[in-house]
């Protein structure tokens, strides 16, 4: 099965400034991006994972990057590395959407203690360059966890999840 990736993020800003005789502007378009052919090395990938998922009021869920997790056809994923991760919280949501830690934690990322809180609405997301052949990597059984928590009692929440990267 072949896996083709791009992945970007952007920014774009206008300033303006009234002064005495004229108007300032200030213009700002920025563009990181990263472009994945199918495979294991630099600049590839073959392992994509993608879906709505739904936890309960205060609940959590393990997404397990090693061996548990399947794709759009039912294929069971191991990733040895992840080359990009994105994640966004419905926007209809009350509670927010809190991203990693846990036990096993995967802690290239975020290290083991460190979490990431997504407020209503809210999105993140990272990639490995293209010519970064290591990006991410996930260690099965010790630290192969994504723990993704609703923070509250109140409501359910939904987000988006979005994961690439490597078998090897």
């Amino acid at each position: 099965m072949a896996v083709i990736s791009d992945f970007a993020i952007s920014a774009s800003v206008a300033q303006t400034k009234v002064n005495d005789l004229t108007t300032s502007t200030d213009s700002l378009v920025k563009k990181w991006a990263a472009h994945l052919d199918s495979g294991t090395a630099a600049g590839q990938a073959d392992r994509a994972f993608h879906d709505t998922r739904t936890l309960s009021a205060s609940a959590t869920e393990d997404l397990d990057l090693a061996g548990i997790l399947a794709d759009v056809f039912g294929t069971t994923l191991t990733y040895v590395r992840v080359k990009g991760l994105f994640i966004a919280a419905a926007a209809a949501n009350v509670n927010n959407v809190v991203v990693g830690a846990g036990t096993n934690p995967w802690a290239t990322l975020l290290n083991s203690t460190g979490t990431v809180t997504l407020r209503p609405g809210a999105a993140c997301g990272f990639f490995a360059g293209a010519a970064d052949a290591t990006g991410y990597a996930v260690t099965a059984a010790t630290g192969d966890i994504l723990k993704v928590t609703n923070s509250a009692g109140s409501t359910s929440v939904t987000y988006d999840v979005v994961i690439v990267g490597c078998s090897a």
